[in-house]
């Protein structure tokens, strides 16, 4: 299936809705070749630098080296995540990874909503420094990956491999469905992949430093973001996101 074939207009089910994975990758290498060999040039990781996205790194790389792998850099991010995308960019040297920063500086925001708003308004914050920036990188390519998981939350465990993305108006492909959080850990380990640091801290998600938090043992993968507020989606992967 080429670019031309597929599209968001057209899109009617996974093409790989009835793969059954039995390799190592659990499907996905065979996706992320599909992906690259059917989009191209036309299609953007998005990547949060989280324990998945060291793994889809990895893969991405076998498949496409100098693939286009972009961050979401909101300006509240963990220094350690920082560190790690310059980790990244020493072993990977010939992807093209960029940091897409809101139209807003945090004093813009500040003086235009008020101070702290990721604490009065969460889902206004994550439009302004996630979702919109998302949308102008998404402008003009025909798909991007996720590493989103089914086992993660039950919003994700309807997941499949390739998604029409109604937030974006795009393809969504996200080639870690069937992977668990120790088939993670197993493969960063057997690859000595680098990490983030707070991985060793019981933060398994990791996002901005005010909306981020640590995780009690055995607890949902998803409970350390926007602990309290019962939020647990910034809004990339819903299908409204999050408006103005």
């Amino acid at each position: 299936m080429t670019e031309a074939e597929l599209t968001y207009e057209n899109f009617t089910a996974d093409p790989f809705q009835n793969l059954i994975p039995n390799d190592d990758t659990k499907g996905a290498r065979r996706v992320l070749e599909w992906a690259y060999g059917s989009f191209g040039e036309s299609i953007i990781y998005s990547c949060s630098f989280g324990a998945e996205g060291m793994i889809l790194i990895d893969l991405i790389s076998k498949v496409k080296q100098d693939a286009e792998i972009v961050f979401l850099d909101t300006d509240l991010h963990f220094q350690e995540t920082y560190d790690l995308i310059d980790r990244v960019k020493e072993r990977y040297p010939e992807l093209h990874i960029r940091l897409k920063k809101p139209d807003l500086t945090l004093d813009e925001q500040a003086a235009e909503h008020g101070a702290a708003l990721w604490q009065s308004d969460p889902n206004q914050c994550c439009y302004i420094r996630k979702i919109k920036p998302l949308e102008d990188v998404l402008n003009g390519a025909s798909a991007w990956i996720s590493g989103l998981r089914r086992e993660q939350s039950p919003s994700r465990q309807n997941t499949h491999f390739v998604n029409k993305d109604e937030r974006f108006k795009s393809i969504k492909v996200c080639p870690l469905i069937h992977w668990t959080w120790d088939d993670v850990w197993n493969y960063i380990e057997s690859h000595k992949l680098p990490y983030n640091e707070l991985h060793d801290f019981q933060y398994p998600s990791i996002g901005c430093i005010p909306c981020t938090s640590p995780v009690s043992a055995g607890g949902d993968s998803r409970d350390g973001r926007w602990s309290g507020s019962g939020k647990t989606e910034c809004g990339l992967h819903t299908p409204g996101g999050n408006t103005r």
